[in-house]
């Protein structure tokens, strides 16, 4: 299969990359704005991947429409993992037009292309702060899951509408099947290390010694490592048959205060 990561240079989306490049596919498109977190990843990717020249490297923006295109039209994915958006809650509460851009925009862009050249599975990565959002983040992911779910259901719905045009052959009712793009959503909390996470803070506070901000000695988060949310979410995107909601199970709530 050829592969598309966007947010390839993310904690995520390397991760997926690298998971991805061990394994026989025909190629992997790696998508991301941030040319210094790709080169690195390239880099990196050159010495898991049997041919390097099967992973093309595309410093991109979601939101640039014309752009994404012609990557779709040369490249034409089979498979579509849309890890890009922005993450950070406090600073998406001080920048909601940029959230609103990237995170619901960018989604709509990519998602309208992979069902235009005939993506066969599109996975969502989302989060567990989309579950009736209390930030802006929060919000921008739930209306793009949304989205990816209305385009399910309007793909259902057309070939609904075929499968009325029904034949019948020795006695058996022969309809159309769904054809189109599965829509995937993964779900998942915060992941150890991953760029936005509370561990690299605390490592820091702690490498300067102290003091570790703690904003409340009650607060619980659940967390799991990069390499099993990456396998989970190729997990998620094998079994799926369009439109669910995976939600991980992440073990049980870590106090921040143990942690």
């Amino acid at each position: 299969k050829r592969i598309m990561i966007t947010g390839a240079a993310g904690s995520i989306g390397s991760e997926l990359a690298k998971q991805l490049a061990a394994i026989k596919l025909e190629q992997l498109i790696l998508c991301d704005n941030r040319e210094t977190g790709l080169y690195e990843l390239q880099n990196e990717l050159e010495y898991i991947s049997r041919k390097a020249e099967d992973i093309i490297v595309r410093v991109s923006n979601v939101r640039h429409e014309d752009l994404m295109e012609y990557l779709f039209i040369t490249h034409r994915p089979h498979i579509v993992f849309h890890a890009a958006a922005f993450k950070h809650v406090p600073l998406m509460e001080s920048h909601p037009c940029e959230s609103v851009m990237n995170n619901i925009l960018g989604t709509r862009v990519i998602a309208d292309l992979s069902v235009k050249y005939g993506v066969d599975r599109f996975v969502f990565i989302s989060t567990d702060k989309a579950v009736n959002p209390t930030n802006v983040m929060g919000a921008t992911k739930r209306i793009a899951e949304m989205y990816v779910a209305e385009l399910q259901n309007s793909q259902w719905q057309m070939e609904y509408s075929v499968g009325h045009n029904i034949n019948t052959r020795n006695g058996n009712i022969i309809s159309e099947k769904k054809v189109g793009t599965k829509f995937i959503t993964t779900r998942f909390g915060n992941v150890l290390g991953s760029n936005g996470s509370v561990i690299p803070r605390f490592q820091g506070q702690i490498d300067k010694g102290g003091p570790v901000t703690v904003t409340h000695p009650d607060i619980t988060r659940f967390f799991m490592t990069i390499p099993e949310a990456c396998s989970l979410v190729l997990e998620a995107g094998t079994m799926g048959n369009g439109g669910e909601i995976f939600v991980f199970d992440m073990g049980e709530p870590v106090k921040i205060v143990d942690l």
